[in-house]
């Protein structure tokens, strides 16, 4: 996992690899690129297009692109490596696994939980309040999904207590955890 990754953030790398629940699946590529942007479904470097972000992944090649910045700031790399790890635990949960994970956001839609766990999340989120009652095969609502799970297992594995962007509700976080050690302790976690 650690090809591609600048002497100084090894280390942090490393330290993920302890942090992390056993994954187990084909290697993932990681490699660090100069000041990130992603615009039209597109991941630059070093171009005045689209939005500044940190990763990008890309499932099929299974690989993940990470903005140089983070080698310079080790708990962010943690974090948003952790988040970008887990879009390819997403994708091969399978479906009753992603199910559970929607009824988990299902019950604290109902309950008007505000906040998540990251802002990635927290966007997709924000866009879906302009909906009634989001249904499982809106677009949006999948997107937010997937983004939540990610985020969660960011918070929950990166081994980063606080942060400015974990901002969901004590309680909510609690059932998200639960339901995190429930789904997936005691097996390997298929990337």
């Amino acid at each position: 996992m650690s090809q591609g990754v600048p002497l100084s953030s090894r280390q942090s790398v490393e330290a993920l690899r302890k942090l992390l629940p056993d994954l187990e699946g084909r290697p993932i590529g990681i490699r660090f690129l100069p000041a990130l942007s992603a615009g039209s479904r597109k991941l630059y470097s070093k171009r005045n297009y689209g939005e500044p972000v940190y990763a990008g992944t890309f499932i099929r090649k299974r690989r993940i692109v990470l903005d140089l910045e983070l080698a310079a700031k080790p708990k962010e790399l943690l974090r948003i490596l952790t988040h970008e790890l887990f879009h390819f635990v997403w994708v091969r949960a399978g479906n009753p696994t992603r199910w559970g994970y929607e009824d988990l956001l299902r019950r604290e839609w109902k309950q008007r939980a505000r906040g998540e766990l990251g802002w990635s999340a927290e966007l997709r989120k924000s866009v879906l309040f302009s909906y009634p009652a989001p249904g499982n095969n809106q677009p949006k609502w999948r997107d937010y999904a997937c983004e939540s799970f990610c985020d969660t297992a960011a918070w929950l594995y990166s081994g980063i207590a606080r942060h400015r962007e974990f901002t969901l509700a004590e309680r909510h976080r609690k059932r998200r955890k639960e339901w995190f050690l429930a789904t997936f302790q005691g097996r390997q976690i298929p990337i």
